[in-house]
């Protein structure tokens, strides 16, 4: 996975295994981890990595940019981001460019929420909710959800 960082622009590798790790910039030595906000999935080969590999739970939020409540979701997840720093991932997957990855999980509205813990779906919510509302749907308190859908 590549993070830029917020400080100094440049990009950075850091492999999903290590987002519970701390790292720094190679450039300007600001943190990078944890994670702050949520990070934007560019391709398939980086979401595989990110919910296959992450020693954290993953939210991915399948959104577009035409949808309205997709954007008023965003400040809520950046706020989801910033309060679980270090427990958990937030990720976005515009479903639009990654129609494929939104395919495979047949995602059918947006937003959808998916949380991934170790490679694998254990609850999904759709449409705008508060951070609160997010944690509660996600299972974000408790740890994996003991309910996770069978597709």
């Amino acid at each position: 996975m590549i993070t830029t960082c917020s400080s100094c622009g440049r990009g950075n590798r850091i492999p999903a295994s290590r987002l519970n790790a701390r790292a720094h910039c190679a450039a300007c030595k600001t943190a990078l981890l944890p994670l702050e906000r949520p990070i934007d999935v560019e391709d398939e080969a980086t979401f595989e990595e990110l919910v296959r590999e992450s020693p954290l739970p993953v939210v991915v939020d399948f959104w577009a940019a035409w949808c309205g409540p997709c954007h008023m979701v965003a400040p809520e997840l950046r706020k989801l981001a910033a309060t679980y720093s270090g427990r958990v991932i937030v990720a976005k997957v515009n479903s639009d460019d990654l129609g494929d990855i939104a395919g495979r999980y047949r995602i059918r509205g947006i937003p959808t929420l998916v949380r991934f813990d170790g490679g694998r779906e254990t609850t999904r919510t759709s449409g705008a909710q508060s951070a609160d509302m997010l944690v509660t749907a996600l299972s974000l308190e408790g740890g994996p959800s003991a309910h996770a859908p069978h597709f």
